[in-house]
């Protein structure tokens, strides 16, 4: 047993709480448990309980064994001298507080239903499973179910809003700056996030703006500072963009990041670097206040035409500077990727935009989001084989926010999942 079952119980009063005493036999009446701390300090802050008719408003403190107290060496921390009742699944001590005076202990090994612990210790013995309740998940309701996806959904929107307030506070509310970053990171994929991400960063958004209206300067701008254009590569193309890079490098003074970031490897060709890059030279090149737009379009479709764009006329018949392709196509955003698109980027500024404007509404970022397949990956993958199907990109997000941040961290007892199963609802 864990410390955090016992503030589970203690937190939603999982047991016997009639004729409830204290081991000194001191009657316990609970008027409040308190809000939990996830900080240092008591487990429970603000309890109210009577203690013998005596009503004591403080803290709780939370231990496996009464003795935990002192090998916690809480009897020389202040923090703790607030505490009016110490809870334990067993008590081996007495404790004291600085001034000598008793603390009231209350023991609950007695207290807990046996099918309480039997589902407990099933998810303590199934550690070793790809997600501890795999083989129960499916029969958890659909009320349950449905509610604790919304629930997650809107927490992964959340985590996902970090990284662009914090964006948006270094540039004083530059959106479009702001937006930019994220959709060079995500263009990016996974192999080159960090180095698109850092490649945005290495210059003023202002530069682009002032670019963008040449998409051959807006090319070499981009491929210049990712460190492409090093080489000695006996191309036209190639060459034109060093002089342009060259030249734009010592109009703006801007360095390029370091040499190497960029990766080709094990990527399929359609997914190199400098396809992704020429479709975003091309989509800025296109649209002028991009964020602006995004935020005013109501429909999906709207979303999916302003994305459907393709490489320059060099890169439908290449995939590197080195190599001619053996015939020229079309190389336009799929609309998988656009998918990818509005699922980490535009979604989440969305998110963002309407909660800071005031006017967020959870309906339209749900109808949105639902509109939009799901992904296909792992962890969706194994999902299905454990029953639990994903519609639309709502239901995939929410079961990646599932298994990363619950699953992952063994997180049952704050999951509305592990909760049914351990209440046997």
């Amino acid at each position: 047993m864990k410390e955090d079952f016992l503030h589970y119980v203690w937190k939603y009063k999982l047991f016997n709480a009639l004729s409830l005493e204290t081991t000194e036999k001191e009657k316990i009446k609970i008027e409040y448990v308190g809000t939990q701390n996830y900080d240092s300090g008591p487990d429970f802050f603000n309890a109210k309980l009577h203690i013998d008719e005596q009503l004591w408003a403080g803290n709780v403190e939370i231990h496996l064994n009464s003795s935990d107290w002192y090998a916690h060496n809480h009897e020389t921390d202040s923090s703790y001298d607030n505490v009016i009742l110490h809870v334990v699944w067993n008590h081996d001590s007495e404790i004291f507080r600085e001034n000598n005076s008793k603390i009231p202990t209350l023991e609950l090994k007695d207290l807990v239903g046996k099918e309480l612990l039997e589902n407990y210790n099933k998810i303590q013995f199934h550690r070793d499973k790809w997600i501890v309740c795999e083989n129960e998940i499916s029969s958890v309701s659909n009320f349950t179910f449905s509610n604790w996806l919304e629930r997650l959904y809107f927490e992964r929107l959340e985590q996902k809003s970090f990284v662009i307030r914090e964006y948006l506070e270094k540039t004083k509310f530059d959106w479009e700056a702001v937006l930019f970053k994220m959709l060079a990171k995500n263009f990016g994929l996974k192999a080159n996030a960090d180095a698109f991400l850092n490649l945005a960063n290495s210059f003023d958004f202002s530069i682009l703006r002032k670019e963008s209206a040449k998409l051959e300067s807006l090319e070499s701008l981009l491929f210049g500072q990712a460190g492409m254009l090093n080489e000695p590569i006996e191309d036209v193309t190639y060459k034109k963009m060093q002089k342009e890079y060259a030249y734009l490098r010592t109009k703006y003074g801007i360095q390029p990041i370091f040499e190497g970031q960029v990766k080709f490897f094990r990527l399929r060709p359609v997914n190199f670097p400098t396809i992704r890059l020429s479709q975003l030279a091309n989509l800025y090149h296109r649209e002028q206040n991009l964020f602006s737009k995004l935020m005013d379009f109501t429909e999906i479709e709207e979303y999916y035409n302003i994305f459907t764009v393709e490489t320059s006329a060099y890169w439908k018949s290449h995939y590197t500077f080195k190599t001619e392709s053996s015939k020229s196509q079309s190389k336009k955003l799929t609309k998988a990727f656009i998918d990818l698109l509005l699922i980490n980027t535009v979604i989440p500024f969305r998110f963002v935009y309407l909660n800071h404007v005031g006017k967020f509404d959870e309906d339209e970022i749900l109808r949105l989001a639902k509109g939009i397949k799901a992904e296909k990956n792992r962890i969706i993958s194994k999902f299905e084989d454990l029953n639990v199907d994903s519609e639309n990109s709502y239901e995939s997000q929410a079961l990646i926010q599932l298994k990363n941040y619950y699953c992952e961290n063994q997180r049952c007892l704050h999951c509305q999942i592990g909760d049914s199963l351990i209440r046997g609802k």
